[in-house]
């Protein structure tokens, strides 16, 4: 599919067909393209969970209550859920475990290209904990670059998908237990496939003009 049509026409589900299921052999190529998401000197800060019984799903609605109860059925209803985690912190045994897999995939020419990797990667690190004091933003950000590809991959692959940051974060970080393994909750995403009565699906989609947000130098 062209990039420019599925960016034109993909959207943010608002109700989702229960009966539709992904197939295991698409969900689990959209995962490998998760897995495959860039991000900073690849620091990878993130864990997702994956909801595909109804069990599970229902974990994750129970922190889509009071203010946030709206986005409860699109969890229920849709076929996967994945709740985006992000690391609490970068410790060097996590740093160590990033830098021997980058040699087991043989990114490393020698000793010295493996020790640069370090070096430049704790540098980032420490720069962001220590002089720009947003190590989590910095973290998060990373977070949200894998939940732009998983949206568009999942575009490309005719699946619909609902990001959703309206939930409550304790309960969710509480329910999985998130703090203990040193991560938080970003974001959830819904995926799936539209019920015939999703109104957003009928709305043009509404975007600023090219003037307003690109400047050309």
């Amino acid at each position: 599919m062209d990039s420019l049509h599925t960016a034109k026409t993909r959207y943010t589900t608002k109700a989702y067909d229960a009966s539709k299921k992904i197939p295991k052999e698409q969900f689990e190529k959209l995962l490998e393209i998760l897995r495959f998401s860039p991000s900073s000197v690849n620091i990878q800060p993130w864990h997702f969970l994956i909801a595909e019984t109804d069990e599970a799903k229902q974990r994750i609605a129970a922190g889509l209550t009071g203010g946030y109860a709206y986005n409860a059925a699109k969890v229920l209803n849709c076929s996967h859920t994945l709740v985006f985690c992000t690391r609490t912190d970068i410790s060097n045994e996590y740093l160590e475990q990033l830098l021997e897999q980058d040699d087991v995939s043989g990114r490393f020419k020698d000793e010295a290209a493996k020790q640069g990797q370090k070096d430049t990667r704790s540098g980032y690190v420490e720069f962001y904990r220590n002089e720009l004091k947003n190590l989590s933003a910095w973290m998060e950000n990373q977070t949200y670059i894998a939940l732009g590809q998983l949206l568009f991959a999942a575009a490309l692959e005719h699946i619909d998908a609902t990001p959703m940051e309206g939930f409550d974060r304790n309960i969710i970080n509480q329910e999985f237990g998130l703090a203990e393994k040193g991560l938080k909750a970003s974001v959830i995403v819904a995926l799936g496939y539209r019920s015939e009565n999703d109104f957003n699906a009928k709305l043009p989609k509404s975007r600023l003009a090219n003037d307003v947000i690109f400047t050309r130098l």
